[in-house]
């Protein structure tokens, strides 16, 4: 019986942990490619400033995961990007904690690219 408890609570976290935020629009990296060249968006790499360096798409700023991302533009969409999407979707959830209302996360960043 308590096997099944760790279990049901194991399972509903990380139902939880990974469930979509609501206002956080995913896009695939093919629907990155035909919106890049929009100078009504704000391009984010959340990666770190080594990561970008050695492979980088020249529209994204480097603004690596942890740093203080409320001096974006608010009436911009904001589209971020990391290496496989898992740091990319954190930052979008502290730019809608932020007040940001458009968010867009790359799936599978720039693993694939």
């Amino acid at each position: 019986m308590e096997t099944i408890l760790i279990i049901a609570v194991v399972a509903v976290f990380l139902i939880w942990r990974f469930k979509p935020t609501k206002g956080i629009q995913n896009i695939s990296t093919g629907q990155l490619k035909q919106m890049i060249n929009d100078k009504d968006k704000v391009f984010v790499d959340v990666r770190t400033k080594g990561e970008f360096k050695s492979r980088n798409i020249p529209q994204f700023k480097n603004i690596p995961l942890g740093s203080d991302l409320s001096k974006l533009p608010k009436d911009k969409e904001i589209i971020v990007i990391c290496q496989s999407g898992m740091r990319s979707s954190q930052a979008c959830k502290q730019l809608k904690k932020l007040g940001f209302t458009k968010v867009t996360n790359v799936r599978g960043g720039m693993s694939a690219y």
